[in-house]
């Protein structure tokens, strides 16, 4: 079975940093396009970041120069580098694999809150 795990979320400071992650089971992450969403309160689901199974990468205007996406192959992990946090950055992060004909796996969802 396929499963998207997250982690690393959390509390922090408006200009702090954290690192999410995602690991995959029954899955793997080389093969397919991986992207970071966000969905806050009130909101729509978005995306904040993807890269391609070719490692092209892709970022929300919103996110540009402060975040990162990167894959790790060895351990099967995709981690969104998170810099210069705002408060409007606080949301519930989602892990998302989009797999050959479209169907897509999502993770659990971890919790990120800026405070200000």
């Amino acid at each position: 079975q396929v499963q998207l795990v997250e982690s690393g979320g959390g509390l922090v400071q408006a200009g702090g940093s954290l690192r999410l992650s995602c690991v995959g089971f029954g899955i793997i992450f080389n093969l397919n396009d991986m992207g970071w969403y966000r969905q806050a309160p009130g909101k729509q689901r978005e995306l904040v970041a993807g890269i391609t199974r070719s490692d092209i990468t892709n970022y929300a205007d919103s996110v540009k120069g402060r975040f990162t996406i990167a894959r790790d192959n060895a351990k099967n992990t995709v981690d969104l580098q998170m810099n210069s946090l705002k408060p409007e950055d606080t949301a519930v992060y989602y892990c998302n694999a989009e797999v050959l004909g479209n169907a897509d796996f999502w993770g659990q969802g971890t919790q990120v809150t800026v405070s200000s």
